[in-house]
């Protein structure tokens, strides 16, 4: 059974790549002085493996890391003495052993939050609404493996659950979808959003992570 970090990234951190991350897990684990466990074979390294890889940009309040702590170190002063060692922006909340499977993990929580600096189209909401309302909304999204460069997916079917606020200036989207097998990035939803309605395309747009959640819609840990 592997150990588990729920861990946030936010500020300047969201700009640290997966692989970037990885590797700051494993030099902080050495700086802290927390042994764990390694990898086998000729180059051994520091295991740690990430639980869906987060988009550079994105911040994130619910991260998971996977990892195996070795005797000699409590579990419960894991996440000071392993935020010490990090950089701004990335904090460790809890340390606990990993009893469900990733396999789980259904859904994610976004908050997407479109920003309209010179204030926001009133009718930015009701084309957001028609747009998630759809039977079905197929795009192209790319892909390496495909021949074409990309792929056709239908976005409706990954989507569990959307609410929108709004203000002035902001347009808050509250979105549920898939989490793997496959996965839906809200990045299709904005980039949809503004080649269907350029006119009411935002000046900036903010991806955050707020939950991961299990099949019946209850936090996953």
């Amino acid at each position: 059974m592997a150990d588990r970090l729920l861990f946030s990234k936010t500020g300047r951190a969201r700009y640290i790549s997966h692989l970037d991350l990885m590797r700051t897990f494993q030099r902080a684990f050495s700086r802290a002085k927390i042994p764990i466990k390694h990898t086998e074979g000729f180059n051994p390294h520091p295991f740690v493996s990430i639980a869906l890889p987060l988009s550079v940009g994105y911040s994130s309040q619910c991260e998971i890391l996977e990892f195996g702590l070795l005797e000699g170190t409590g579990a419960a002063e894991v996440p000071a003495r392993l935020t010490a060692a990090m950089p701004e922006g990335i904090v460790v909340h809890q340390c606990y052993p990993g009893e469900r499977k990733l396999k789980e993990l259904r859904y994610v929580n976004y908050i997407m939050t479109f920003e309209y600096p010179e204030g926001r189209p009133q009718e930015s909401e009701p084309a957001m609404a028609a747009l998630l309302s759809q039977e079905s909304l197929v795009v192209k999204k790319k892909s390496n493996k495909a021949k074409a460069g990309y792929t056709e997916v239908d976005l409706i079917p990954l989507v569990r659950s959307w609410h929108i606020e709004c203000q002035s200036d902001t347009m808050t989207l509250d979105l549920m979808v898939s989490a793997q097998n496959p996965g839906l990035n809200p990045e299709l939803i904005r980039n949809t959003f503004c080649t269907i309605h350029p006119e009411y395309a935002p000046d900036l747009v903010t991806f955050h992570r707020r939950d991961i959640l299990d099949g019946e819609g209850r936090s996953f840990r």
